[in-house]
């Protein structure tokens, strides 16, 4: 296997929610934030090309579909689909992509499935030739959202995945048809219902797309949570166990948000507290050899 960082378009969001409840004056030791208050945000997808060539993406970040005024509102840098450049940039097209792979539907981890905003047209699919992996649970959440969580969807993605026909939804504790039996997930509740983490076996250990789990190296430390989190209490239960289990493999976290690192070891400190060793900012091609 061979994993790729293939940067999306960027966000600028305020730190106080993506933090949660721990104070500006400790989340301001990671990450600087500007004079509104907001933090730089990435919104990276995982590209596993595997030894037979099948390309697989695992989501496609926040992308371009949205209209000038809602962009600004929700901190969206770019005004091209970025995803599509970065994809260039290794040689490839949306049309080569075989899999893609979508944690959950909220539009800043599934936008990038749609092309860019163009006035007076609809939003159409993009990857025409890849088959999408979403979870039953995660499905049903966008098709029925909480009030809470309503606007974090995009109402007119989820006809236009059904009616391509090549959607395939995992039920919890299954496995995908599409991807086989190589790879696994991890079912996570605490962010949203049911977020799917997909795992890849690599030959230096097993690498766990981190989501909105963890989205970033800040909140490998336990108590940190979102603002935008379900359930924090939850969430911070099943991150443990996700660490733990991974720190017992030799296992690897891949972060999404994360404006600066895109990898990186699970470890312990001296002090015996969560963290992230051999952290990578783009890891082209890894591991090589």
């Amino acid at each position: 296997m061979k994993l790729s960082a293939v940067l999306g378009n960027s966000q600028r969001l305020d730190g106080g929610a993506m933090f949660g409840n721990a104070p500006k004056a400790l989340w301001t030791r990671w990450i600087e934030p500007d004079e509104q208050n907001r933090i730089p945000l990435a919104c990276r997808a995982m590209l596993v090309e595997e030894p037979g060539g099948r390309m697989i993406l695992c989501e496609t970040g926040i992308g371009s579909f949205f209209p000038p005024k809602m962009r600004e509102r929700y901190g969206v840098v770019e005004d091209e689909h970025v995803l599509l450049r970065s994809l260039a940039g290794l040689g490839l097209t949306h049309e080569q992509i075989d899999v893609v792979v979508l944690s959950h539907l909220h539009f800043d981890h599934a936008g990038g499935v749609l092309t860019a905003w163009a006035e007076d047209a609809e939003p159409q699919l993009l990857f025409p030739n890849a088959r999408f992996v979403v979870g039953a649970e995660a499905w049903e959440r966008a098709q029925h959202p909480h009030f809470r969580d309503r606007r974090s969807f995009i109402p007119e993605l989820l006809p236009l995945l059904e009616r391509s026909g090549r959607l395939e939804l995992v039920e919890e504790g299954g496995q995908s048809t599409t991807l086989g039996p190589a790879y696994r997930f991890h079912l996570s509740q605490g962010h949203t219902p049911g977020l799917l983490l997909i795992e890849v076996p690599t030959e230096r250990g097993p690498v766990v797309f981190g989501g909105d789990l963890v989205p970033g190296a800040p909140w490998v430390h336990l108590p940190i949570t979102m603002g935008y989190d379900r359930f924090p209490e939850r969430l911070i239960d099943e991150k443990q166990a996700l660490l733990a289990d991974l720190i017992d493999r030799g296992g690897w976290l891949f972060f999404t948000h994360d404006h600066a690192v895109a990898l990186g070891r699970v470890a312990l400190d001296d002090r015996g507290k969560y963290c992230v060793e051999e952290t990578l900012g783009a890891p082209l091609q890894w591991p090589a050899g």
